[in-house]
């Protein structure tokens, strides 16, 4: 059982590079260095790629059982304060996941013995922003910067359904962990007693548990029905303001400074439509496929992240 991880080296990838080997599948993380790769678990081993194309590495989809797509650059960049986005920074955004999306269908295409599955990665910025109204896995995609990368981003690998391999679209929300992502992000005002509402605090946050993405993401692999899009959210969406409270209850921490949207706007940009506005993303599709949520309420979810109990 082999499995090969684009982006094996992102929050998501390492978790769910850690979690299938040690289920004793090979796993295979792709790097453009492969040599700097260390500590790996135990039936993993990196190898070489150049993210545009399957040069160096077709082989190694040849009988595989899955290829997971995660490879993108991240929207927020790595520094605390996010990357504005800039021309060039959108260019960067948009170009990792189309350039991608073609390495994984080269491979597809070189190889006689196709993979089983390819997991195509996603987000719920699919949709657009919505102030009101559930939205399941048919809603169609909106018209914003987001929305449009998104709809590229799936595109990409459309094509191998042509060779007679099965994909599945994972759409995730915002992955709760505090080894990365943008939750560090949120947790800090908190921790530092200045927590509070992202400008109206109405807006809908769709979320989900590092450790229930990994499942999701196994799920998709291990079920030979499962095809399409899928949204990975946990099954419980909650507004801006609720998840601060929440947040603070679990740390015994205030919730009360609120945080203008002029004024995230004015220092981040554009960027800083991503916290203030959203969507009531649910998983509908992974729970009519018998998914069931270790976490499936945000308390629950952040006391376990916290170690709270």
């Amino acid at each position: 059982m082999r499995v090969i991880i684009t982006g094996g080296s992102g929050l998501i990838g390492r978790a769910l590079t850690g979690n299938l080997a040690a289920d004793g599948y090979e796993v295979i993380v792709l790097s453009r260095s492969p040599g700097r790769v260390s500590d790996l678990p135990q039936n993993v081993r990196a190898a070489g790629w150049d993210s545009r194309s399957a040069d160096g590495w077709a082989e190694l989809a040849d009988g595989a059982t899955a290829i997971v797509n995660l490879a993108s650059e991240n929207l927020a960049g790595d520094h605390f304060l996010p990357d504005r986005w800039t021309a060039n920074k959108r260019q960067r955004i948009r170009q990792s996941r189309l350039e991608a999306g073609h390495a994984v269908l080269d491979a597809v295409r070189r190889v006689a013995n196709k993979p089983d599955v390819v997991i195509q990665s996603s987000a719920v910025g699919y949709y657009g922003t919505h102030e009101n109204g559930e939205i399941t896995e048919e809603y169609p995609s909106g018209d914003d910067f987001l929305a449009s990368v998104a709809r590229d981003w799936e595109a990409g690998t459309a094509p191998v359904e042509e060779h007679g391999v099965r994909r599945a679209i994972a759409r995730m929300g915002m992955v709760l962990s505090t080894e990365g992502g943008s939750f560090p992000r949120l947790l800090l005002p908190y921790r530092l007693f200045v927590g509070g509402p992202y400008g109206s605090g109405k807006q809908w946050w769709s979320w989900i548990h590092l450790q229930d993405t990994v499942r999701a993401i196994r799920f998709l692999i291990e079920h030979p029905e499962a095809h399409g899009p899928f949204n990975v959210v946990a099954p419980e969406p909650v507004q801006n303001q609720t998840f601060g409270r929440t947040l603070g209850k679990v740390l015994k921490r205030p919730h009360y400074l609120p945080v203008p949207g002029f004024a995230l706007r004015g220092v981040l940009g554009e960027v800083a439509d991503v916290v203030l506005k959203g969507q009531r993303v649910v998983p509908r599709q992974l729970q009519e496929l018998g998914f069931e949520f270790e976490f499936p309420t945000l308390e629950e979810a952040l006391r376990d992240i916290l170690g709270k109990e």
